[in-house]
């Protein structure tokens, strides 16, 4: 948000209960730049994973003084009789109010179960966006409010931007490029979750399925990793996606396939075990005992290369993405200010 600074005055004192159209500027000003301080200590106690309970009570304690704040304001006598920047003010908090209290409120919620699919992950993220847009469009209103008011009583004024405003304004910008990553990065995380469940139950089915739909995620995310500028020269948090994504891809395209070998063999060979089972000893021929031999071979080769593939996918599985958790990390403590508002 575009704040104002008071820069003189072209007018004597008027007699009444501010001295002139600075000072009720002023009085107004004190109890949102509050509101705008706090606001900014609870989406940053977030952004840098402060706990759950912590950033809730962070958020309950500034629905309190926001819906305070907006009726003091509003109990404000207007100036020579204008209530337009007043009402300003209180649409402004009202909308700080009512995002806090019902779209955070349900972002909270959604938190909770956006990592059980993509699109939940999608509408989490819209929903933290919408919140955001809903609280630059009350500022940049009240920003032309602020203006229309100091050119009816001849306030001059300078158009700056404060150390609040900054911060506020290059976390959006921080968190606007980052998100576009993230959900492509979260594509391809989610169906691999599935994957490892399929394998997990041994359906074969649902093995191929979901491989063949990770490896399309896996294509497409690294299709649209190479169209990604950097964020200040810094390209870390896309070549991290990048190496993440270039792992499942592997993971589709080439080890699967001997973990569904593995299933398949240990298939065939409770089938035929079970006919040899069925049979005497006496009933049994040279050929079902070959038969079976072969079977069980074939089965302990296939555990062989299973038990290899599934250690060598663990391991790359938990560095690809430990190495993305701390890039991600590192990348929003550069660029994200950090530190309460001043």
């Amino acid at each position: 948000m575009m704040m104002i600074a008071l820069v003189g005055f072209a007018f004597t004192s008027i007699s009444q209960q501010y001295a002139n159209g600075g000072v009720y500027m002023e009085a107004i000003t004190k109890e949102y730049k509050k509101i705008q301080s706090d606001m900014w200590d609870y989406t940053n106690a977030a952004a840098h994973g402060k706990s759950a309970k912590t950033v809730e009570k962070k958020r309950s304690e500034l629905v309190q003084t926001t819906y305070a704040a907006k009726g003091k304001v509003k109990r404000m006598q207007p100036y020579e009789g204008n209530t337009a920047y007043r009402d300003s003010v209180v649409s402004f908090l009202n909308m700080y109010y009512m995002v806090l209290k019902e779209d955070y409120a349900n972002i909270v919620d959604m938190e909770e179960i956006a990592e059980q699919s993509y699109d939940l992950m999608e509408a989490y993220m819209l929903a933290k966006e919408g919140a955001n847009n809903k609280l630059s469009a009350a500022s940049e209103m009240l920003s032309t409010e602020q203006e229309k008011f100091a050119k009816e009583y001849e306030i001059d004024l300078i158009t700056t931007e404060d150390d609040l405003s900054k911060k506020m304004a290059k976390a959006d910008e921080v968190y606007s490029y980052y998100n576009v990553i993230y959900l492509v990065f979260f594509k391809s995380y989610i169906q691999d979750i599935y994957l490892t469940e399929a394998i997990a139950k041994g359906d074969v089915s649902a093995i191929e399925q979901n491989k063949s739909a990770l490896s399309m995620t896996a294509d497409e995310g690294l299709a649209k990793l190479k169209t990604m500028r950097s964020y200040d020269g810094d390209m870390s948090v896309v070549q991290a996606c990048q190496d993440m994504l270039k792992f499942y891809k592997d993971e589709a395209d080439n080890k699967v396939k001997d973990i569904t070998n593995y299933f398949l063999k240990a298939e065939n060979f409770a089938t035929i075990k079970k006919s040899f089972d069925q049979k005497k000893d006496k009933d049994r021929t040279q050929e079902d005992i070959d038969q079976y031999n072969a079977a069980v071979n074939d089965s302990n080769d296939a555990g062989t290369k299973y038990n290899e593939v599934t250690a060598v996918l663990n391991k790359g599985r938990a560095d690809k993405l430990d190495n993305w958790n701390r890039t991600v990390s590192k990348f929003t403590d550069k660029h994200v200010p950090k530190g309460n508002a001043k």
